[in-house]
């Protein structure tokens, strides 16, 4: 499958205007473009622009409240919860964020919960908001089942990412954003989309074995075994059980059952360090590790040792200015695409 380099500007417009077609406001669109194009510029295209037609499926469908009332209820002073109203998961995911912010920077910590959410794009968006803030970044979120626990042969788990985001002094922020399962299942679409094999590891059919080619993917599987695994348990915990909401196989399908809100959990941890330490000392100790890092001398000859985001990071400094690389079929769709607009 063919790809073409657009300029990310011209890719947020697209998305923008699909979105404002059917039905959501322009400040809101504007979010949920925002978040699309960040996960495009990082090279994380799973996460991109190529998420919208589905979006308007489900849109279209009833599975997204095009004008959600999202609102928060603190629970005490460094907690509380966002109700995302069954609205557009990126509006949610901010909201609850940046409440999370505000206690921490007032009270050292911010925990939030959300629920009646959906799908909320990349959670390195919303850490990386926080280390702007000069404040340590928390994120997870459960999604529905595509991930065998460990030693299953059918899935249980969702892929359930975990984020973190830590300031710096003068470098770019630590940016740690995963899936607990080998690979992300957007990845697995993309390749799909792309025409491509996945790696081995990646994905089983329904017998529980390894494949290679997306389409013929059942279940997703979790990385370093039963360590992955774990960690997805816990994901579930913090962002559905702990949050009220439904896990693993409970949970609505994003691919299926359109008409059905998903009702999904996030959780967002804030943590400001100067509450526990001097916070300029901090900043250039992180400098220091980044900096200290990349001097480990590399297994390969000619290669460096990098740390976790430092890819992400050169890639977007690079496609800001190159333009993003995207599927042509999803550039054909946001430009064509007139299915989805309202009269």
């Amino acid at each position: 499958m063919s790809t073409v380099t657009v300029s990310h500007s011209e890719v947020q417009e697209l998305i923008i205007h699909q979105l404002t077609g059917a039905g959501i406001s322009e400040e809101h669109a504007g979010k949920i473009a925002d978040v699309l194009i960040h996960a495009d510029l990082r090279g994380v295209n799973s996460h991109g622009a190529l998420r919208t037609e589905h979006y308007l499926k489900r849109l279209a469908a009833g599975g997204i409240n095009p004008e959600p009332a999202i609102s928060f209820n603190a629970s005490g002073p460094v907690t509380g919860v966002v109700d995302g109203d069954d609205g557009f998961g990126h509006l949610v995911a901010d909201r609850a964020m940046k409440e999370a912010i505000k206690m921490a920077e007032t009270n050292g910590i911010g925990m939030v919960t959300a629920i009646n959410s959906s799908h909320c794009g990349a959670l390195s968006y919303f850490v990386q908001e926080a280390a702007e803030h000069e404040l340590i970044g928390i994120a997870m979120t459960h999604t529905d089942k595509i991930v065998v626990p460990f030693g299953g042969r059918e899935s249980f788990l969702g892929t359930n990412p975990i984020a973190y985001g830590v300031p710096a002094k003068t470098e770019k922020p630590f940016i740690l954003d995963m899936a607990t399962s080998n690979a992300a299942l957007g990845k697995v679409l993309q390749h799909k989309e792309e025409g491509k094999q996945i790696p081995s590891g990646w994905g089983v059919d329904e017998n529980g074995r390894d494949v290679t080619d997306p389409s013929k993917v059942v279940s997703l599987t979790p990385f370093g075994g039963p360590k992955g695994y774990g960690l997805s348990v816990i994901v579930d915990i913090f962002s559905g059980l702990l949050a009220g909401m439904a896990f693993g196989p409970h949970i609505t399908k994003m691919y299926g059952d359109l008409d059905k809100k998903r009702k999904l959990g996030h959780y967002f941890c804030v943590i400001n360090p100067s509450y526990f330490t001097n916070k300029e000392t901090f900043l250039e100790q992180m400098d220091r590790m980044i900096q200290e890092l990349r001097q480990v001398p590399p297994a390969v000859e000619g290669q460096q040792v990098m740390v976790p985001g430092e890819i992400e990071q050169k890639k977007e400094e690079k496609n800001l200015a190159e333009g993003i690389e995207i599927a042509k079929t999803t550039y054909e769709f946001l430009k064509n695409n007139d299915q989805f607009v309202k009269n």
